[in-house]
């Protein structure tokens, strides 16, 4: 049985009235890519965020391994990675500087770390841009290296909010199948996005969340069972739909 990597029970977050998430439970095993997906305010923004701990939930429990995100916070952390949909960036440090400063954060010999980033960097087609200052980077280069930046401590989790946004065909390709090989390499992926047709590509289940709760989750081919519909566009103006 696969080690569950990412689990929920009950997580729920309340701004006065306004229910954010309501009663969000999954399990998420090693090697998998699950899909978040829903309208705009469909709470897959604030689930990631309160399983990555960085919001407080109202009740609920989230853990990353075995280890509460909340009570055990840096052992939580120190397994994951989280990509927010507007990644910060040091635009004044070149690429070498980023780097080197995020290994001293992850308290990483700097051997490992020079090792590590030349990996990632010959990865995304970065090499030989060690030098170069951040704020000089296309918008692909920046997101080419915001997973760079991601990777270098060898995550055992990625949580990616919005990942794909304005990629050119070519880094989205890259992307795609990068998360492939990592999940079966082991890393277990949670991300969210609208854009279904690249969930049909990379994910093994999609979790469909409406309203701050979710609807369904599964395979699509479960879900398409379960729910009727030849492609993730019926399933998810199906689910979503608002009376």
């Amino acid at each position: 049985m696969a080690t569950v990597m990412v689990k929920t029970e009950g997580l729920t977050k309340h701004y006065g009235k306004l229910v954010a998430l309501e009663d969000f439970s999954i399990e998420v095993p090693r090697g998998e890519v699950l899909a978040l997906v829903g309208p705009n305010g469909a709470g897959k923004t604030t689930a990631l965020k309160l399983m990555v701990g960085l919001l407080s939930p109202t009740r609920g429990q989230a853990w990353i391994g075995n280890f509460d995100v909340q009570r055990q916070s840096l052992e939580a952390k120190r397994l994951l990675s989280f990509i927010p949909d507007q990644p910060f960036l040091y635009e004044q440090l070149t690429i070498a500087e980023l780097l080197g400063f995020l290994g001293g954060v992850y308290q990483m010999d700097p051997a490992t770390v020079e090792q590590r980033a030349a990996f990632l960097l010959e990865l995304f087609g970065l090499e030989g841009s060690l030098a170069q200052r951040i704020g000089q980077l296309s918008y692909g280069m920046r997101s080419r290296l915001v997973l760079v930046a991601s990777l270098l401590h060898e995550p055992e989790v990625l949580m990616m909010d919005e990942p794909f946004f304005g990629l050119d065909p070519q880094t989205l390709r890259l992307m795609k199948q990068f998360l492939l090989d990592r999940a079966q390499a082991g890393m277990t992926v949670l991300l969210s996005t609208h854009q279904l047709g690249v969930v049909e590509d990379v994910a093994h289940r999609i979790a469909v969340l409406a309203q701050g709760r979710l609807r369904a989750l599964g395979s699509l081919d479960a879900l398409k069972q379960q729910y009727g519909g030849s492609r993730l566009e019926e399933l998810f103006f199906r689910l979503t739909e608002t009376k």
